[in-house]
């Protein structure tokens, strides 16, 4: 389950005031398991049932953008690792380089 990783991220992160996540994980239990573990609130960004199509959707667009950079990495494109710690790590090195970059491109 997700409130695990959210406790510890709020442990690490400590100005993390909010969790948002799509309909898959709407529900009460959820709710009650992010906020007990995590002790964060749990926002729920669900899709109108008019919209037809593409929609963007807030919050969501955030998610999304970062998975659309990571997967310019090309050890990240596809589940090379058989371990997590090192996949975690190479995420690790892509957020790296992609903060590099933007600091680069910002000081010339």
């Amino acid at each position: 389950m997700i409130a695990p990783l959210l406790a510890i991220a709020a442990r690490r992160c400590p100005t993390l005031a909010l969790a948002v996540a799509d309909g898959g994980y709407q529900g009460a239990a959820t709710a009650t398991a992010v906020r007990e573990d995590a002790g964060l609130p749990l926002e729920i960004v669900k899709r109108s049932d008019a919209a037809k199509g593409f929609v963007v959707l807030p919050r969501r667009w955030i998610v999304e953008r970062t998975f659309g950079w990571l997967g310019r990495c090309r050890r990240l494109a596809k589940d090379y690792e058989n371990r997590t710690r090192t996949a975690a790590a190479f995420l690790v090195m892509a957020l790296i380089r992609l903060m590099v970059r933007r600091i680069a491109r910002a000081l010339k």
